[in-house]
């Protein structure tokens, strides 16, 4: 077996740089291709839309959402029951017709054939979905499983954080959108020729498709009950998308509204969570060592409470303190100390999210049958789904109908995220125990090299 000295040193590796490259580049086109649609319906597609504008906004999101709930279960059981490098080259391909219609639709400015092409990439990443997280134990050791998902982790929400600064940056250049769909199609074509480099992931279920999608889908949510600790891992992390969701929906309201500051501020704000969570997720490495640490579950939901109640007083803090005339400059506002204040707290976060999500991942693929694993990853992706759409429908109600300010909201998320996870902490004790097993083995090493010193 191989001795990994670092975790990029899987990087170097046929059995997962590929891949590794697959799901960054489809994960920025998506990306690339949504939030370009976002700005084009907000600023520039007035005339069509007229005042719908913010109803094509919520419909495109949801309409990249909804084949996760219509098509997961499909997805799952090909993943089962083909090879998974063979469905992940031909789902790359897809991926480059589909972006060659979508540079078509970019550059005709054709609303309603954009948002078709937003629903085939949901689509085709819902089908993406189960065979990224199903490989991985195919090709990693298991020493090796808790980096690679780290790494998958990190890579994911860095590609996002790309592809929406610089789909919404490059669409309103001067010919912005026909350099925009050039690029996509070049990232999709960039792709699948990665994907061709991925090694050979055979069936590990020989049993004939079904074609029953309730039925199927209510087999899985079985397989996903059939095992306690994977269960309450399924559902924490369906409430991190909820919760990260909530955060990243009202960022660009939080940066105006409440931080009077400039739209360029808005991305400074998006970029600090990301890389918060980017960070955390490359650290549960360092944290656990080779093998998952469970243990890390409850520090993770911890530090999401801690910083979200101090977002909500370092925010308010910063609104009573200043009184803005003209609206704030990126700059100016990383120049206050509240700014970074804030700041501090959205990076954090992102931090403790990254340690949260990364472990649940690990366990899920480690303790499911390998004959059932892409199956069990999709349904987690359709119980994801209803989580998001849960959280705009709470976001809706707190900042709509009840009138809350936005730290309101965060300080509501975070007592709920308290609540919920106490929950489930106290539904899987194991998690509690590995973390005061892990905290005494940590400070009993810490005081050893102390006194070494």
């Amino acid at each position: 077996m191989e001795v990994q000295n670092s975790q990029f040193t899987l990087l170097t590796k046929r059995r997962f740089a590929p891949l590794f490259a697959t799901q960054f580049l489809g994960a920025l086109n998506d990306n690339l291709f949504k939030n370009a649609l976002l700005v084009i319906v907000v600023s520039q597609m007035v005339s069509v839309a007229g005042n719908s504008a913010n109803f094509f906004t919520n419909l495109a999101v949801g309409l990249f959402i909804l084949p996760y709930l219509l098509f997961s279960t499909t997805a799952g059981q090909l993943a089962d029951k083909f090879d998974k490098a063979l469905l992940i080259r031909r789902i790359k391909l897809a991926e480059v017709l589909i972006m060659l219609c979508g540079c078509f639709a970019l550059y005709s400015l054709n609303l309603y054939l954009m948002l078709g092409i937003l629903f085939l990439l949901g689509l085709q990443s819902t089908f993406f979905g189960p065979l990224k997280y199903a490989v991985i134990p195919q090709h990693l050791h298991a020493n090796e499983l808790l980096a690679g998902n780290a790494q998958v982790a990190m890579g994911t929400f860095v590609s996002i954080l790309l592809g929406t600064l610089i789909g919404g940056w490059v669409v309103t250049l001067p010919n912005g959108r026909f350099y925009l769909g050039i690029a996509t199609v070049g990232v999709a074509i960039l792709g699948w020729l990665c994907s061709r480099a991925i090694p050979e992931a055979p069936a590990t279920d020989s049993s004939k498709m079904t074609w029953n999608p309730l039925r199927d889908t209510m087999s899985n949510f079985a397989l996903i009950r059939h095992n306690r600790s994977v269960f309450y891992c399924v559902l924490s992390i369906s409430w991190f998308w909820l919760f990260g969701g909530c955060f990243l929906t009202q960022v660009p309201n939080f940066a105006v509204t409440v931080l009077h500051g400039e739209p360029q501020l808005i991305s400074v704000l998006l970029a600090a969570f990301i890389t918060g969570i980017a960070s955390g997720c490359l650290l549960c490495t360092k944290l656990s060592g080779e093998q998952v640490e469970p243990g890390i579950i409850p520090l993770g939901a911890l530090g999401l409470s801690v910083f979200s109640i101090d977002l909500y007083f370092s925010s308010s803090s910063y609104q009573a303190t200043f009184e803005f005339l003209t609206p704030v400059t990126a700059i100016q506002f990383i120049g206050l100390w509240e700014g970074l204040h804030i700041l501090l707290d959205l990076i954090c976060i992102g931090l403790f999210g990254g340690f949260f999500i990364v472990p649940l991942y690990t366990i899920v693929q480690q303790r499911t049958d390998s004959r059932q694993r892409a199956r069990v990853i999709a349904a987690n992706n359709i119980m994801n789904a209803v989580f998001m759409v849960s959280g705009s429908l709470i976001g809706m109600a707190c900042l709509s109908l009840l009138g809350w300010t936005i730290p309101e909201f965060f300080l509501f998320m975070a007592l709920l995220n308290a609540a919920v996870l106490t929950c489930i902490l106290y539904r899987v004790p194991e998690f509690t125990q590995r973390c005061s097993a892990w905290l005494k083995a940590n400070i009993a090493t810490l005081r050893k090299n102390r006194r070494q010193h």
